[in-house]
């Protein structure tokens, strides 16, 4: 299957590891994982080249600006790079990987806000990303910034 629509790489960077996510601007989601901070900009390069990704959505907080920096650096050719606001990601993708993977077994049992996905949601923080620059988008009005 060939991507024609534009897509948009979400990017949850971080000291040790980073979440990527692709999804269409239909919001039809291709891809997401966690990979080592290490790997991070040689797996976006990869993915350029399997979809057509036409920008960059960034988490704003700790790492961000050493991030983009890097991006501009090394990417080539570059893209363009879109801040978001990273506030209460992780809450949300908590909630969302249950979503996505509902719980079975004992841990459907515990309350919803003790349960600790099994593995990092750094990719899922990088979905959630897509999903506030896409709203921003489409709800944006004379007043928004």
């Amino acid at each position: 299957m060939t991507n024609t629509q534009p897509a948009i790489l979400g990017f949850d960077p971080g000291r040790d590891k980073c979440g990527v996510a692709v999804m269409g601007l239909d919001r039809q989601l291709y891809y997401y994982q966690v990979v080592p901070a290490a790997e991070a900009i040689a797996q976006i390069s990869s993915l350029r080249q399997r979809f057509p990704i036409s920008l960059i959505v960034m988490g704003d907080q700790t790492t961000a600006k050493k991030w983009k920096q890097q991006l501009n650096q090394e990417l080539i050719p570059s893209l363009n790079i879109i801040l978001v606001d990273e506030r209460y990601t992780t809450l949300e993708a908590r909630d969302r990987y249950w979503q996505m993977f509902p719980p079975t077994g004992l841990t459907k049992l515990l309350p919803k806000g003790l349960r600790q996905p099994p593995r990092p949601i750094d990719d899922i923080v990088a979905i959630l990303l897509i999903e506030r620059y896409l709203n921003r988008l489409t709800s944006s009005s004379p007043t928004d910034n």
